[in-house]
């Protein structure tokens, strides 16, 4: 099936970029909606499975596919609504769809992948596709954030590569070349440390720039910022989880070496300065989608902290990325409705909101309930369990110093929000102020409540 998904994706992607008929292009996308959301309930199904030898169907493939599948369906219904808002030309348009059918299928396929090697692959896909969507504007900014994001991607797709020749090194000591993540786990004892820890720091080093974790987080920042907002919720939250996957699948290995608690050291240090990093720029930043991206980093920083606390961590990481994914979607698509309010990012020139989009607002103050996990937020509950991973593995410092961050973090979040909800604009005309459909918000809605029922029943470990 993975076969018949990929080859799928591929045809539905070519006919649409050759495509200018406006209803064959919505028609095509609508194809391939369809299509994820089979091949989502066909995993599920067949858990367990191996297809193609490089494709399996474990517990974290198939319940990330499963979130990405879920997130899809508003990000192209959002798109349609973006793309006739601001009547894109059928070139615009069509490159456009195209990007996001890649994108969705180049995330699916790493997430299920169980080789490193075709996990690079995928990673590498990604990055071509949502290049096109950060140009989609095609102006100086655009290029500019573009060109940002191809060269440390290409960096970071280059450590990675890195790390796989080191990891094939430390695989030879073993007598075999299969570099899939289950032949490593079985040969684990025989992995040379050395060369091991060379992979390590290569390959998460050139993960982080998907996931948005120090040293490369930078490149997301842009990302998200100038593509359009549908496409900046998918990167701001299923392909972070990407890199999730690619970090934490090789962990895994590491973990059941000699080398746990090094690479314990490497993945909590990245974690806290990752932390430490949003917290500095969520108290300046201006600019409302770069104050959405910078959350990001906060949450990936939080996620790993768990990770190398271990533990109830484990499963408390995977469960954070789930539940931030459906909350920070839901955010990036009300900024939609927000810009064609304002028609302007900077929350100088935002503010009122209430009064021009009472639903919307209300995405936005319950978007910040959750992503800054107050109760009833679901997030609320993983970074729980993440804390008390941290407290049972004795590092009281360490929670301490991360308590007293996410404070600033939601002090700042707070401020901007609040301004945004009830502080008159300064300056603003609201006379010619467009009528905001309140159904534009009903995904939002379902997606902070998904969110909120998972964190209150989460699935069983």
């Amino acid at each position: 099936m993975i076969g018949v998904y990929l080859l799928g994706a591929l045809s539905i992607a070519i006919i649409l970029f050759f495509s200018r008929n406006k209803i064959l292009v919505y028609s095509l996308a609508g194809l391939f909606v369809v299509l994820q959301s089979v091949f989502t309930i066909y995993t599920c199904f067949h858990y367990g499975s191996t297809e193609l030898i490089y494709f399996s169907y474990d517990s974290l493939g198939v319940i990330l596919l499963i979130t990405l599948s879920i997130i899809a369906i508003p990000a192209f219904i959002h798109s349609y609504l973006y793309i006739e808002n601001h009547k894109e030309d059928p070139q615009a348009r069509a490159i456009y769809l195209t990007s996001m059918v890649m994108l969705i299928m180049a995330i699916s396929a790493g997430y299920l992948s169980n080789h490193i090697a075709v996990t690079w692959i995928f990673t590498e896909i990604t990055t071509l596709s949502a290049s096109a969507l950060i140009y989609h504007h095609r102006n100086k900014l655009a290029l500019e954030g573009t060109w940002k994001y191809v060269f440390i991607c290409a960096i970071s797709i280059t450590f990675i590569f890195i790390g796989i020749l080191f990891l094939s090194l430390s695989l030879q000591h073993a007598g075999s070349d299969d570099l899939s993540f289950r032949n490593l786990l079985a040969r684990r004892a025989e992995l040379n440390p050395v060369w091991l820890r060379m992979a390590f720091l290569f390959i998460f080093t050139g993960f982080t720039a998907k996931l948005g974790l120090v040293p490369m987080f930078t490149a997301g920042i842009d990302a998200k910022d100038k593509a359009p907002a549908p496409a900046g919720a998918l990167f701001a939250t299923v392909l972070m989880n990407l890199g999730f996957v690619g970090i934490f699948r090789f962990y895994v290995v590491v973990a059941n070496t000699p080398l746990l608690h090094w690479a314990q050291l490497v993945v909590g240090s990245a974690a806290f300065l990752s932390l430490f990093v949003s917290t500095v720029y969520m108290l300046k930043v201006k600019n409302i989608k770069r104050m959405f991206a910078y959350s990001g980093i906060e949450h990936m920083g939080i996620v790993m902290l768990g990770v190398a606390a271990g533990g109830i961590g484990y499963y408390a990481a995977v469960l954070h990325i789930i539940l931030h994914a459906f909350v920070k979607s839901s955010l990036f698509f009300q900024f939609n409705q927000l810009y064609n309010v304002f028609l302007d990012k900077s929350i100088y020139h935002l503010g009122n909101y209430f009064k021009y989009n009472a639903t919307g607002a209300m995405v936005l103050l319950l978007g910040f309930i959750s992503a800054t996990a107050m109760p009833p937020s679901g997030l609320f509950v993983s970074e729980f369990l993440i804390f008390k991973s941290i407290f049972d593995a004795h590092q009281i410092i360490l929670l301490i110093a991360v308590l007293l961050l996410l404070t600033m973090i939601i002090w700042a979040f707070g401020k901007n929000i609040f301004k945004v909800l009830f502080v008159p604009a300064v300056g603003f005309d609201d006379s010619n102020v467009p009528k905001i459909s309140p159904w534009e918000s009903l995904s939002q809605f379902i997606l902070l409540a998904t969110a909120v029922y998972l964190g209150l029943n989460p699935p069983a470990i």
